[in-house]
C-alpha cells in the first residue's frame, strides 16, 4: 500500500488496502485518486461527485 505522504496532494481517507487522495493542479482543477491495490482510478471533480452518488446509491440498495 502506498503511503499518503508518498503521493502529492492531500489524503482524504485510507484503510489497510485502499487510499483516496486529491490533488490541486496549478490551473485550479482538483483531481481525485482512488487507489485499489494495483489499480488507481483518477477522477475530475464532476466525475468524483457522480462516483460518490453511485456509491451512496449502491450502499442504500445492499
Amino acid at each position: 500500500m502506498t503511503n499518503a505522504s508518498d503521493s502529492p496532494g492531500r489524503g482524504i481517507a485510507e484503510t489497510e488496502n485502499y487510499l483516496i487522495w486529491e490533488v490541486q493542479a496549478p490551473d485550479g482543477e482538483t483531481t481525485y485518486h482512488l487507489e485499489l491495490g494495483v489499480a488507481t482510478l483518477h477522477f475530475y471533480h464532476e466525475e468524483w461527485v457522480e462516483f460518490l452518488q453511485l456509491m451512496k446509491d449502491a450502499a442504500s440498495n445492499s
